[in-house]
């Protein structure tokens, strides 16, 4: 009797200190759990351009459209054919629960497109770029990601990398996020475009101090979905090159909304301000122009996009797809050699054999107008074939 009482005074006594020994030992990081994926994208396209033709083969216009790259004003050119697989894309998440019990998650996301390195001669070799780099920590973002001020249901479904690109805020860039709820918050990269006074060659200034911030309210009711951004920055640039930055205020809005009708949906925006710049349209317009006293003025632009996605079948849709952006500039500063619109009509036809393979086939018209009224358009034919893994 003595002897079991004994023995079970042991055991009783190494499970408790085991136990005090764990207490007191320090949390451990849990292993982070990894995942990889992407796609491969083959691009194949014509393009006919009826006033001139865009440079080389190296040219980013002839790896997806670009709005203020459409020529105007010269002679039309025989169409031009362009494949490529550039846009093929991977990325790497990672997710840790750490030793203070949060949980944070990592994403670094690669593709090969718009890097001027590489050529079509022999190997069609392309470096990679960074698309995104970024991870969440609790109700945090920081790092290069999608802008805060962009919405990304709205983008339709395209054969081209973009779509609705003329009117739409497209937008990557590091920044430092918030988000509770439906709202957020950021601070991102200030970076301003000037045209100079009288126009001529686009000036990328460096010299911004002040981040940009954003704001977005996102919500939605039933089948409707939509959002609300807002932005306020600053354009800075050292027009004289005296060490002394001028400076102007700048701000926007975008309105956007997705209204799923069954099987089929619309999407929509609208986005307007003054000194958006580089945010709309891939910067087809700049943020400001230098007054003949050296001081900026911000540029008003605004945009719009429409895309109807309409399903034929489970494994068959089409989109048609409408984009328009445009500045009020005025001539007496820019010149009347800047863009003063540009648009893009499109309809495709995507059909799906298994949900991770796509094929496509895209019909789009698009249209530059520069401000002494000279224009030029360019129709292109484009197909597609899309393996997601």
């Amino acid at each position: 009797m003595l002897h079991n009482k004994l023995q079970q005074s042991l055991i009783a006594g190494a499970v408790i200190s085991t136990l005090g020994g764990l207490a007191l030992a320090p949390a451990q990081a849990a292993e982070p759990e990894w995942d990889f994926g992407g796609y491969v994208k083959l691009d194949a396209f014509a393009s006919d351009y009826s006033n001139g033709m865009v440079a080389g083969s190296g040219n980013i216009g002839r790896q997806f459209y670009i709005p203020s790259l459409t020529p105007v004003g010269g002679t039309a050119d025989d169409v031009a054919t362009d494949v490529h697989a550039r846009q093929s894309r991977f990325f790497f998440n990672v997710k840790q629960e750490l030793d203070n019990g949060e949980t944070i998650s990592g994403r670094i996301e690669l593709d090969f497109m718009t890097i001027p390195t590489g050529d079509e001669r022999v190997t069609n070799s392309y470096a990679p770029r960074l698309r995104q780099a970024y991870f969440t920590y609790g109700n945090w973002l920081l790092g290069q990601s999608w802008s805060n001020f962009q919405e990304l249901s709205i983008l339709p479904e395209s054969v081209d990398f973009i779509g609705a690109t003329d009117g739409m805020v497209f937008m990557r860039q590091p920044q430092i996020r918030y988000t509770s709820g439906d709202f957020s918050v950021s601070l991102e990269n200030p970076e301003t475009t000037v045209t100079p006074f009288g126009g001529g060659a686009r000036i990328t200034s460096s010299d911004g101090v002040l981040p940009d911030l954003t704001v977005k309210y996102k919500a939605k009711s039933g089948d409707f979905s939509y959002a609300l951004a807002g932005i306020v920055r600053q354009l800075a640039h050292d027009t004289d090159n005296d060490g002394d930055d001028e400076t102007a205020g700048a701000y926007g809005v975008s309105l956007s909304g997705k209204w799923q009708l069954g099987s089929d949906d619309i999407r929509a925006s609208v986005t307007a301000g003054s000194g958006l710049g580089r945010y709309l349209g891939l910067n087809t317009f700049n943020g400001a122009v230098i007054q003949a006293d050296g001081s900026l003025e911000a540029i008003d632009s605004m945009g719009l996009t429409f895309a109807w996605r309409h399903a034929w079948s489970e494994k068959a849709r089409s989109s048609l797809v409408y984009s328009r952006g445009w500045a009020d500039n005025d001539t007496n500063l820019v010149g009347t050699g800047v863009t003063e619109s540009t648009q893009r009509i499109g309809v495709n036809y995507m059909y799906s054999p298994a949900n991770n393979l796509t094929f496509g086939g895209e019909i789009s018209r698009a249209t530059r107008e520069i401000e002494s009224g000279v224009d030029g358009d360019m129709t292109r034919l484009q197909f597609m074939a899309m393996y997601s893994f």
